[in-house]
């Protein structure tokens, strides 16, 4: 889905919709309270607490090989890694206990619910609606590191990963280490890295000094690919098909883990 964007920030559409839908749920809650006289703000929030905690651990647990390296990682959300399913479940299963006991209560929570649950739904059921459909690999051409020039499309033919960085830009810095073993470890993927703006100078000076071994880096000075592709920020990850067909789009850092959830989807979708 694609990201909102308020002034200078960009905000992922699935976080845009997650806070709206809290807010709705909140302030539906707040009007029992103050017309009703019945108080589900606490049991709401436990609500959803718990079902936050639960969809961020089912998606721990599900790369725990790559968490069990880096811990703290697991606390680290930027990377949007939650298994949804988890989360809504749990979240039903904790309101309906901490409700039983107290029949008033149910009602008040029940819409504040709902009534989140179906801005979160609606909206996203309406991202995907206004989505371009089947938006194909751009007809531009980039520059390689050595001065040459290169079509963009010429890399299409597999599973194909483009990359929209700069080196001033310290999620795209974090983030290539992750993006430079994945290119290793599935050779069966195109990797090709879009930098954008910068000098050939600049970008072999940030390769060298992180001593990152990626294939693919190419330039992009005027930008016309993020232009092209309605890229609101850096990082943007595009996740094209064998036939050159955009499929996946990730606003943002990746980590190790979202980015193979990534892959397998694409991979799901050849």
């Amino acid at each position: 889905m694609d990201p909102l964007r308020l002034g200078p920030f960009v905000i992922p559409l699935h976080a845009a919709l997650a806070i709206g839908a809290i807010l709705l749920a909140t302030t539906v809650a707040d009007w029992f309270r103050r017309r009703r006289g019945l108080d589900a703000g606490p049991v709401l929030w436990k609500t959803i607490v718990a079902g936050f905690i639960a969809a961020r651990a089912v998606f721990v647990l599900r790369h725990h090989d790559l968490y069990a390296a880096a811990p703290l990682g697991a606390l680290d959300i930027r990377d949007g890694g939650f298994e949804a399913t988890a989360g809504l479940l749990a979240a039903c299963v904790i309101g309906a206990e901490l409700v039983r006991r107290e029949r008033a209560l149910r009602r008040p929570l029940l819409a504040s619910s709902l009534a989140g649950a179906a801005l979160w739904l609606g909206g996203a059921l309406l991202g995907q609606a206004l989505a371009p459909a089947n938006a194909p690999l751009p007809e531009l051409t980039v520059r390689r590191l050595d001065g040459s020039d290169i079509p963009l499309r010429s890399f299409k033919g597999r599973p194909l990963v483009v990359n929209l960085w700069a080196t001033w830009c310290p999620p795209c810095r974090r983030e290539m280490p992750a993006l430079g073993r994945a290119q290793r470890s599935h050779p069966e993927v195109g990797f090709v890295y879009v930098n954008q703006g910068e000098s050939a100078e600049t970008v072999a000076r940030f390769l060298a000094a992180q001593s990152l071994q990626l294939s693919n880096v190419v330039l992009d000075p005027a930008g016309r690919v993020a232009a092209r592709t309605g890229a609101a920020g850096y990082p943007t990850t595009l996740f094209y098909d064998a036939s050159g067909v955009l499929r996946l789009r990730h606003v943002g850092e990746l980590s190790e883990a979202t980015l193979r959830d990534k892959l397998a989807t694409l991979a799901g979708q050849r």
